[in-house]
């Protein structure tokens, strides 16, 4: 197989594992490094590395040295010709070889000339595998001969004619520089009308006066023997005529009207027109048919000579010099005609082979005329060198084909043509060798992130090896994404990063081995100015500071430089620098300018700068204190999968300190327009590190606050999406419920974009039995927040868990949680329901839970219901609507609160699933016994006469049992308010109307009166009355208040002291009633209310329920006034409300609590009246007539 280089680049993408960079092969030999170590122990051919010139020019003063150097293994020994046949170095006792080398020394200092040693030598280096031979190497001693003598007589010529004063210099080798100097070897003025030509003669357009001069002197300078030659003095005398005619211009040289120049490709073309005339003519170029290079074209001489360098075959042309002056013109054409010596298109280069290859030796070359190319073989012509089967000839190439070691040689390639001749040597070294690493182990390379890295791997094997590179050790893939591969084995990392760090493995292979090299790669932070100089207007005489703060790599240590207009700062000891600032005090208008801090570290350097202004002193104004600017400049560094660093240029704190900066981020992908709360830093940072959730697009922007507010928002930063990443968590809420007897229904709340880490967001839904050994069932679904899994046993516990999952893998393992299929309503009702009651408005009923597996869901509880269904007392069978207790979990107990006294109940009980309620049990039958009545439902009092007050009533709406008696209890209330002797009075139950005798006439009354069964007494109803004047004088009833007045029957209505006395009264009932009036708009009580509770009937205390369980009755509006109305109605009668009981504290059907055990815990609430003591309060002031009968 043939050995080949490599080719320049490749170019190869990561995500291969491993991810391995491979050398390609050319059609080109492989090129053997130059490497010590390599060369010392490696085969090679020799190869020519120094030798003398072709036209090697000598000072025959000198000893001749004639270089010849060679490289081979092993070393090439060295032999001459001279004029073609062998110099016999051994037979010349003044030539000596220099040991290792082939280089010559002739000693023609001690004896002999440098004459006999003229002639053309050549040097040959050979060893086993070749021979390499050097160009012919003319030498020729260098000659610098005497100008003949001659005499010189003197010029004289009329001032305005022209004049050439010959040079004629000898010829020497190589040939002089001439110049013109007088005695002294001062350089003779020259300008447009005196010059010198290239062939060395002086040429004057015009001569004047001042030309006259007897010291005109022409200079040879021969510089390889350091010698100069004059020639004899030239005298000229200038004659001043009276006058002189002017005169068109006429060449001096070139003669006649064309003139031909023929110049080697690569040499610098000199055309040359010198002219005289009067005026001094002035000379121009031109280019027929086409224009002169731009940058390759020269005027000399005052425009005299043309010269354009390198020239090549496209400068060959007519060009035309032309001569004016203010009387005419005249031209001269040059044809150029540009020859080229052998130049080389393709020079054959060293073929390295492992035994079997190919390959070929190509030998290109151009000129004009167009070369010959001739072959040999070790310094011999290939037509008469020894025959070789692997080598074929085909002009100017030569092809390999299966070559052998024995086809190791050297061959020369010979370009020629009239002008001169190209030789190459190229050897055909066939090796099998292999691989071999050249670059040091373990070198170390620092590189800035972001930033090229080129990580060596010099190599050298035949056959060509091929490259692989690793990053870590062996197996392990490179992640990034291109990678560049130079023909070298270099490995090229485009932009470096931070992960980039790391070891990475050169592997070279070919059949004959493996060889292996590590390289380490570190890569470092950039460094930044991260606050640089501003632009300042300072006051002459002031103090101004430029703040140049730089970050940098914390291994790499940098070098802060400030500058003055580029220039070093001034040695002034106004300027002082420290670390982070150049100040400059008592400025003045010199200190004006650009001054530009820089900083440097080993690997990289960044500078700012900032101009400085000097201005006059002005007033100072007063400071403007103000929120800040808003930060600018923000930049994006270190960035990661999961971090990024941000930092920023704080903007103008307006004279009152930042004290921290707020980081906003915007994710532009999932929520464009909406920003979040990133972080916060204190006001003296200005960098942050900023952790990162995968698959974001974020851009980020920075405020920074004072203690007046918070600027506004920064300029947005540049976006940058993180990569994309598996989930980081899984969905949450998690929950298996059946919506069917055969159905699961798993639900759970799905990650939010921002969580999703990635794009294809998915979730994979698995399910097993819990107490069976079944294999976990899944399924992926897409983005949703419930699947229903079909067709599975009732109620049964199931394992789940969601999983999520994106295109770029799963989440962590999620959390196992327990669900169930979907429920059905319960089979069996509860057993052996009993009651006992505990009160006649409270019972406890008990059951028997029934088994677990009939309840096919989850308990939810036991539900009660019962109803009155028939009254003890009339046994007249009535529609109640049911009401309902529910007791939690897995109770079997309950309390039922709030039954009717003497009342027939019936009630079952059903088990509670989330499915609904099961069969009823048997319905179980109790009665409740006598309580407490309610109130009598009214109770008016009518007929009042001067001695009795008959009273009225309606029996308890609720008498809660057998009525056994009412009782009546009374008690006048004198004219200062006071209660009087209370009197008990019993009355039959069957009784709905009592009359009171022998009562006190025009006295009020107040009257309690309740209903009692066997279980005791009711709650109390009262009421007031007054007893009247006479028997036609029956007051209307006072509001609350209904009281009557009896009074004896005496006939004064017609005595005239009865009239003053009552126009008196009427007088006083007004004044009374003012006062009244203004004390109840104060907020005063009712006298008699006032007396009336001072003297509360202390036998009447409240009623409590009879095992005294649940405390006291109460209501909240027992201690409120009564409304407007709220006393005795206008027919005189009291309305008791109805006692509603309540189940508000029971249980859940109707809010109601219990107890662990289930047992009643709340309070029943009933409306009562209000005992004596307490009496009742009116918010409307008493009726006239009352205040007069309470006067009275």
């Amino acid at each position: 197989m043939q050995l080949k280089i490599m080719p320049k680049k490749k170019r190869l993408s990561a995500g291969r594992a491993p991810l391995m960079l491979f050398l390609c092969q050319m059609i080109s030999a492989l090129e053997v490094p130059l490497d010590p170590k390599l060369l010392e122990d490696l085969v090679q051919p020799p190869t020519i590395t120094q030798q003398s010139p072709k036209d090697y020019i000598i000072d025959p003063r000198e000893n001749i040295v004639i270089q010849c150097e060679a490289k081979g293994k092993p070393p090439p020994s060295f032999s001459w010709t001279r004029n073609g046949t062998h110099f016999d170095i051994d037979k010349d006792p003044l030539v000596t070889m220099k040991p290792g080398s082939g280089t010559l020394t002739i000693n023609i200092m001690s004896e002999g000339k440098a004459e006999t040693y003229e002639g053309v030598y050549q040097c040959t280096a050979r060893n086993e595998r070749g021979a390499a031979i050097s160009n012919n190497i003319v030498i020729r001693p260098s000659r610098s001969p005497l100008w003949t003598k001659e005499k010189l007589e003197p010029i004289t010529l009329r001032n305005g004619q022209s004049l050439v004063l010959p040079c004629r210099p000898p010829v020497g080798l190589p040939p002089p520089i001439i110049f013109w100097m007088d005695n002294s070897f001062q350089r003779l003025p020259q300008s447009e009308r005196v010059s010198q030509g290239l062939n060395g003669d002086l040429y004057f357009s015009n001569v004047l006066p001042e030309d006259t001069r007897e010291d005109y002197i022409c200079y040879a300078r021969f510089n390889h023997t350091q010698t100069i030659q004059q020639k004899q003095p030239i005298s000229v005398k200038v004659i001043s005529a009276k006058s002189y005619r002017q005169r068109p211009p006429t060449f001096l040289t070139p003669d006649g009207n064309t003139s031909r120049k023929e110049e080697l490709r690569g040499n610098v073309l000199s055309l040359e027109c010198i002219a005289e005339g009067l005026p001094t003519p002035i000379i121009y170029w031109i280019k027929e048919d086409g224009t002169l290079p731009i940058n390759r074209t020269f005027y000399r001489n005052f425009k005299k000579t043309l010269q354009i360098v390198q020239v090549t075959e496209a400068d060959s042309g007519n060009y035309q010099c032309i001569a004016k002056n203010s009387l005419g013109a005249i031209h001269h054409t040059i044809s150029v005609t540009v020859k080229a010596a052998p130049y080389w298109i393709i020079a054959p280069q060293n073929l390295v082979l492992s035994p079997e290859e190919d390959g070929t030796l190509i030998c290109r070359a151009n000129g004009n005329p167009k070369p010959r190319i001739s072959w040999l073989s070790n310094g011999v012509p290939i037509e008469i060198a020894p025959d070789d089967p692997s080598r074929k000839i085909d002009g100017d190439t030569i092809i390999f084909s299966k070559v052998q070691e024995r086809s190791s040689a050297v061959y020369q390639c010979n370009a020629s043509n009239e002008y001169g001749y190209l030789l190459a040597n190229a050897f055909v070294n066939v090796l099998a060798e292999p691989p071999r690493i050249l670059t040091s182990a373990n070198t170390l390379y620092q590189v800035i992130a972001n930033r090229p890295a080129l990580l060596d791997c010099a190599f050298f094997g035949s056959p060509l090896p091929t490259i692989e590179w690793f990053k870590g050790s062996k197996g392990s893939a490179l992640r990034e994404d291109i990678y560049v591969l130079h023909e070298n084995g270099t490995l090229e990392i485009p932009v470096a990063q931070k992960d980039s760090t790391g070891t990475y493995t050169c592997v070279a292979r070919n059949k004959l081995g493996m060889a292996k090299n590590d390289v380490h790669l570190e890569i470092k932070d950039p460094t930044r100015i991260i606050k640089q100089p501003e632009y300042a207007v300072v006051q002459r005489g002031s103090t101004v500071s430029f703040e140049c703060k730089v970050k940098h790599d914390h291994t790499l240590i940098p070098t802060v430089t400030w500058l003055k207009d580029h220039g070093e700062l001034p040695n002034d000891g106004r300027f002082t620098v420290d670390k982070d600032h150049l100040v400059v005090a008592n400025v003045n208008d010199d200190d004006g300018g650009t001054y530009t801090c820089v900083a440097n570290t080993t690997l990289d350097n960044v500078s700012a700068s900032a101009v400085l202004s000097v201005v006059a002193p002005t007033p100072t104004p007063a400071p403007i204190y103000d929120v800040p600017n808003p930060p600018f400049d923000l930049e994006l560094t270190d960035q990661l999968d999961r971090s990024v660093q941000l930092s920023w240029t704080p903007g103008d704190d307006n004279n009152s300190p930042i004290t921290k900066f707020i980081i906003e981020y915007e994710d532009a992908m999932h929520e464009p327009g909406l920003w979040h709360h990133q972080t916060e830093v204190p006001g003296t940072q200005t960098t942050a590190q900023l952790k990162l959730s995968p698959y974001v697009n974020y851009s980020f922007r920075v405020m920074a606050e004072n203690n007046l507010g918070r600027s506004l928002p920064s300029e947005a930063s540049e976006q940058y999406l993180t990569k994309a990443a598996e989930p980081d968590k899984n969905p949450t809420a998690v929950e298996g419920l059946g919506s069917e007897p055969d159905n699961l229904v798993i639900t759970w709340k799905p990650l939010n974009g921002f969580e999703s880490n990635g794009p294809g967001l998915q979730y994979k839904v698995s399910w097993r039995q819990k107490d069976g050994d079944d294999e976990w069932t899944s399924v992926v679904v897409a983005n949703v927040s419930k699947y229903i899994v079909s067709g599975t046993p009732t109620f049964v516990p199931y394992l789940i868990k969601v999983q999520a999952l994106n295109d770029a893998g799963f989440a962590p393992e999620p959390a196992v949680v327990t669900g169930h299929s979907g429920e059905d309503l319960p089979m069996v009702a509860p057993g052996n329901v009993h009651v006992s009651v505990v009160n006649s408005t409270l019972a406890e009923v008990h059951w028997d839970p029934v088994p677990l597996k009939s309840i096919r869901g989850h308990l939810q509880g036991y539900r009660i219901y019962y109803w009155k269904a028939q009254s003890s007392l009339t046994r007249n069978r009535r529609h109640i609507e049911k009401k309902i207790l529910t007791f939690q979990g897995s109770k079997t107990h309950g309390m039922l609160p709030g039954l009717e006294p003497f009342s027939h109940y019936t009630l079952n009980v059903r088990v509670v699933n989330g499915k609904g309620e099961g069969p009823a049990s048997p319905d179980k039958v109790f009665n409740t016994p006598e309580g407490v009545p309610s109130a009598p439902s009214s109770l008016k009092i009518v007929n009042p006469t001067l001695d009795s007050l008959t009273l009225e009533w309606e029996p308890p709406s609720h008498p809660n049992g057998i009525l056994t008696e009412y009782t009546l209890k009374y008690q006048p209330i004198n004219s200062t308010h006071e209660l009087g002797p209370l009197v008990d009075l019993k009355i039959p139950a069957n009784k709905t109307r009592w009359t009171l005798k022998n009562l006190n006439f025009s006295t009020r009354y107040k009257f309690y009166f309740y209903a009692q069964t066997a279980a005791g007494s009711g709650s109390q109803i009262t009421e007031e009355a007054i007893t009247t004047v006479d028997e036609a004088g029956i007051l209307p009833p006072d509001v609350g208040a209904g009281k009557a007045m009896a009074s004896r029957q005496v006939d004064i209505a017609t005595q005239g002291w009865f009239i003053g006395l009552m126009c008196a009264v009427a007088l006083l009932i007004l004044i009374l009633l003012i006062v009244c009036f203004i004390r109840r708009n104060k907020g005063g009580k009712y006298p008699v209310k006032e007396k009336e509770d001072a003297h509360a009937d202390p036998e009447i205390q409240p009623m409590k329920e009879d095992d005294g369980t649940f405390g006291e009755y109460s209501d909240a509006e027992d201690h409120k006034p009564l409304k407007k109305g709220s006393r005795t109605p206008s027919d005189r009668t009291v309305k008791k409300e109805d006692s509603d009981d309540s189940l508000v504290d029971y249980g859940e059907g109707v809010n109601g609590q219990f107890n662990e055990d289930g047992s009643f815990i709340g309070q029943y609430s009933g409306k009562k009246e209000k005992e004596p003591a307490e009496g009742n309060e009116s918010s409307e002031a008493p009726s006239p007539v009352n205040a007069m009968n309470s006067f009275v």
